[in-house]
């Protein structure tokens, strides 16, 4: 009885320390731990060219269910990009400095390893992408204007612009599901909204609503972001015309605000002209430039020719449909049916596919633009108004002299001058330079023969530099260089300018890949292999780079072969009426 006692009473101590053991089993620490506060993240040292976005909600994200949002997992990823991102901060930083000091090769390695360790943290899952790929869209945006300064940028004297895809050209001809949820909130939400354009409900508009909600939305912010740069300009011009203000949109869903938008038909520029219509409205083409890329050219003409629609039929949806189709279209369309309404003839089918799908488009976006908190667009961050000063050429100048005295990188001056097709601007040619540069741009070229701006070059300068050294980068004799600046005996004076008599193509070092954005975009193509988080990641750039946000390939030279293979070819080499581009008709006749 005493030894079974005794046994039941082991048992029974036994059984209480199993109990306080499991009491402090580490699970419930962790688990307690998870209702505490997470600790704040070190906040990163950005370059002074690299300024954090504002943060943005994840806008697919937004209904997740908490099950497949753990929050023991939150603050470990979190962190974990973080140092990611510290890391690469501090190899850029590194690569600046190398680069001051022009060591160039170790400056290109710091700056792939930055790149590199901005793409390890965008392989893994995270609540904030947009904001992570805008972060490193500007790394490789920095980045990339190191090449152009001397790292290895294309400069050709026959480089010709590149052409990019209409985003929304691919819609046109589809119709979406309409939300039966949309039709009360959106009746209400036009009843309450002021608009020179008239607006209207029906199915065709809501369901486009539905699109731009979910599986357009990204296209919409893209272009709501890049309008930023023109809106101002744009909207001074519609003003000045006496037309809607509403009629922005048109430049949305003709290009998503893209200068260097072409279609399959050949219509071209922010505004889509075809040629002869733009020709009515003075937009002129030369082997030099075509003035449909233009922004400020072709929003005029775009105003001037909506207006002289209107005036035409009496109608604005007509105009509209008009302005896509052409209005001998539209008037053959009303003397069949004998309809001068839009909708009527949307719904008889007497007019293109594209064109019935248009009008509806436009009224989609002006009805969320007017309403952004109610579609997740209010917390759109638009790129910034661009500001120039504007020099005529005396003389054909080579856009290579016009940075080297500017300080501006080749890329970005023939972003601002979208209009020229090559990139020696033509005489007389109005070039867009940098805000505070123009007088000083001025100054300088009257220091170089008007003969030889096509050709020659500026350097400046640097501490032990010689003639040699010079010669060798451009491929310039010393013997020419010291002949075209007067140089008495001795070596170059460390802060001068010298005119570099050779042809703009051939620096050595301008015929250098830039290998950093091909690696980002590179990488970005094949993010498919590292499961479901990177397949997102890919279809979110493959849209970007349709939609002319995702940069990188267009700049680094990437070759025809490989857009063709991207999802969308974002841009290509094409321009804006090649016998290829008439291949398939669009009923886009401006």
């Amino acid at each position: 009885m005493a030894d079974r006692t005794k046994t039941v009473l082991s048992c029974m101590l036994g059984g209480a320390m199993l109990a306080l053991a499991g009491c402090g089993y580490s699970q419930q620490s962790r688990f307690q731990t998870a209702f505490l506060p997470a600790p704040p993240a070190p906040a990163a040292a950005l370059a002074d060219v690299i300024e954090p976005p504002a943060l943005k909600p994840n806008l697919y994200l937004r209904d997740t269910p908490a099950i497949l949002n753990p929050r023991l997992q939150t603050p470990v990823l979190s962190m974990r990009r973080q140092t990611l991102a510290d890391k690469a901060e501090a190899r850029f930083q590194r690569g600046r400095k190398l680069y001051q000091a022009r060591d160039f090769e170790g400056a290109r390695k710091e700056f792939d390893a930055a790149i590199d360790l901005m793409l390890e943290g965008s392989d893994q899952p995270m609540p904030d992408r947009q904001v992570w790929d805008r972060r490193l869209d500007q790394m490789v945006d920095a980045i990339h204007r190191y090449d152009l300064a001397g790292l290895g940028a294309a400069v050709n004297p026959d480089e010709e612009a590149r052409f990019e895809k209409a985003p929304l050209e691919d819609i046109l001809e589809m119709t979406f599901p309409v939300d039966p949820r949309l039709k009360s909130k959106v009746r209400e939400q036009v009843q309450a909204t002021a608009s020179q354009l008239p607006l209207s409900i029906n199915d065709a508009v809501l369901g486009y609503i539905h699109y731009f909600t979910g599986r357009g939305h990204r296209t919409l912010l893209y272009g709501f972001e890049r309008a930023g740069r023109y809106k101002p300009m744009i909207q001074r011009i519609l003003d000045e015309e006496g037309v809607p203000q509403e009629l922005i949109h048109l430049a949305q869903a003709e290009s998503g605000f893209l200068p260097r938008a072409v279609s399959r038909k050949a219509a071209a520029g922010m505004w889509q002209f075809v040629a002869f219509r733009g020709q009515q409205y003075k937009l002129m083409q030369t082997r030099y430039t075509d003035d449909r890329l233009d922004p400020e050219k072709a929003t005029r003409a775009a105003a001037r020719h909506l207006r002289d629609l209107y005036t035409e039929f009496g109608d604005w949806y007509l105009a509209i449909a008009a302005y896509n189709c052409g209005p001998g279209v539209v008037e053959k369309a009303v003397e069949r049916t004998g309809f001068a309404d839009f909708w009527e003839l949307r719904n008889r089918r007497v007019l293109p596919a594209e064109t019935t799908n248009y009008v509806p488009i436009i009224l989609a976006m002006t009805i969320m633009a007017k309403n952004a908190a109610a579609y997740g667009l209010d917390n759109v961050t638009p790129d910034a108004p661009l500001e120039y000063d504007t020099v005529e050429m005396s003389a054909p100048t080579h856009l290579a002299l016009v940075a080297d005295l500017t300080d501006t990188p080749v890329s970005e001056l023939m972003a601002m001058n979208p209009a020229l097709l090559k990139s020696v601007a033509p005489e007389r040619y109005s070039l867009h330079v940098p805000k505070g540069t123009g007088n000083g741009l001025m100054a300088a070229l009257d220091m170089v023969p008007a003969e030889r701006r096509a050709s020659w070059r500026m350097h400046k300068v640097e501490s032990g530099e010689t003639l040699a050294g010079i010669g060798k980068r451009y491929g310039a004799a010393p013997g020419s260089i010291a002949a075209a600046n007067q140089l008495a005996a001795g070596g170059p004076v460390a802060g001068e300018r010298l005119l570099i008599p050779a042809a703009a193509v051939e620096e050595k070092a301008a015929r250098t890949r830039s290998r950093t954005a091909a690696r980002a975009a590179a990488r970005r193509r094949t993010g498919a292999r590292h499961g479901a988080s990177a397949r997102g990641t890919a279809t979110a750039h493959a849209a970007k780079a349709a939609h002319g946000s995702t940069r990188t390939a267009a700049k680094t030279g990437t070759k025809r072969g490989t857009a063709k293979n991207s999802t969308v070819a974002g841009s290509v080499r094409r321009g804006p009426a090649t016998a290829a581009n008439r291949s398939r008709p669009r009923a886009t006749a401006n």
